[in-house]
């Protein structure tokens, strides 16, 4: 092996990615090169050679920073599983890969969608190392996790759905929107996926008081990460915002119910424990009457559904098959779940801004306790698993990584 010592202007022209922002530049020190097996999570110095899907880089503040050949970047190893995207593994050494995320992941590409451009390739320069030549690894820079089962007063809402693109992250922002409006203190908890801030954003935007996700427990990405250390991670993250005397915590559990990790998640005894209750994203109405019915046998209290299902009547009235509350996202803004969340009625908006919601008296099969005011389409946040960013002065870049 190979030590080269990286010095800071060499870091500083380095495009830095998104999953790295919990590592302090300081302590980038070492550039480890030679015959090396990369893990993930370690951080690595690469050179964009050919653009592909990703052609720009989402970093520390959210900007996302356009990508030219012979740039340098700062991303970590890890693996992928997007269904309408990449399936990618760490690489067994560091030859030339693919940067498979916008958020900073580098993988080798097995699998991708028919529809998708190849991704973007990249030419490991080298593993980044502490002063001492010591790998650095985003486990090493998780928060401090509490992962026990003690007693917590925060009411915990997990948002699963039927795939990728079924409309969970917006569905997720929407209720911490509805609960926000309501006066109540909100976390936002991305539990699984790949790295990117895109989902914490727009938590974030809806009002979230904390906003957390896997790589503050130390994770790139969850695919293929042993099953036991993501429910210690999701458990942890859940106490997190617990200690920062949040009335919910909104979680939501990447992918479908039929991904791997996902679905051994959603059957931890722990993690049922913990939720109050669940919230479904589906796609289509089929996959809405499954999903019930799957959540339920696993003993979930399914306190309604939404997602890209509602964008449609028609799918919305065939999904009533399920039995179950069936909310818009913009419902769920207006506070639609507040009545079972809180026993509290839906809060009245400004008479300017109120809209009534039809009711369901002439059958149509959307199961609707009561109307609710909703956001007018001008200002209602609209975005469904749209891309998203923040603009943030580069000055910014080593502080906007404290959501709390």
């Amino acid at each position: 092996m190979t030590y080269t010592k990286l010095l800071p202007s060499r870091i500083a022209n380095a495009k830095r990615a998104f999953t790295t922002r919990r590592v302090p530049t300081r302590d980038m020190q070492t550039l480890v090169s030679g015959d090396l097996k990369p893990s993930a999570g370690n951080l690595v110095l690469a050179t964009v050679c050919e653009l592909g899907k990703h052609r720009r880089i989402e970093k520390p503040s959210g900007r996302r920073a356009m990508l030219l050949p012979g740039d340098e970047i700062i991303v970590c190893y890890g693996n992928r599983y997007a269904p309408d995207q990449f399936e990618a593994l760490v690489s067994d050494d560091l030859s030339a890969c693919d940067l498979v995320a916008g958020g900073g992941i580098a993988s080798r590409e097995i699998n991708r969608h028919e529809r998708m451009l190849p991704p973007t390739k990249i030419a490991p320069i080298g593993l980044i190392g502490a002063a001492d030549g010591k790998l650095l690894n985003l486990f090493s820079y998780r928060i401090s996790l509490d992962v026990s089962m003690k007693p917590i007063s925060t009411k915990v809402i997990v948002v699963a759905g039927t795939a990728m693109n079924a409309g969970k992250t917006f569905t997720a922002a929407s209720v911490i929107r509805g609960l926000k409006v309501a006066g109540y203190r909100v976390a936002g908890i991305k539990a699984t996926g790949t790295g990117s801030g895109g989902d914490l954003w727009k938590m974030k935007d809806m009002g979230a008081d904390v906003v957390l996700d896997f790589t503050d427990a130390g994770f790139a990405s969850t695919y293929k990460a042993p099953d036991k250390a993501i429910e210690a991670g999701v458990i942890g993250l859940i106490n997190y915002a617990a200690k920062q005397k949040c009335d919910f915590a909104i979680v939501e559990i990447a992918d479908g119910l039929q991904h791997r990790e996902t679905a051994t998640l959603l059957q931890s005894s722990t993690l049922k424990h913990r939720a109050f209750g669940c919230v479904f994203a589906a796609y289509d109405s089929m996959g809405a009457v499954a999903g019930y019915k799957e959540l339920s046998e696993l003993g979930y209290s399914v306190l309604a559904v939404s997602g890209q299902v509602t964008r449609s009547p028609l799918a919305m009235r065939e999904a009533a098959a399920c039995g179950c509350q069936i909310y818009s996202p913009f419902d769920l803004q207006a506070g639609a779940l507040l009545p079972v969340l809180t026993g509290e009625p839906a809060p009245a908006l400004p008479d300017n801004l109120a809209v009534q919601v039809p009711s369901d008296a002439n059958g149509n099969g959307v199961v609707l306790d009561h109307d609710f005011p909703q956001l007018p389409s001008s200002v209602r946040f609209r975005d469904f698993e749209e891309t998203h960013a923040l603009e943030f002065p580069e000055d910014l870049e080593e502080t906007a990584c404290n959501f709390g």
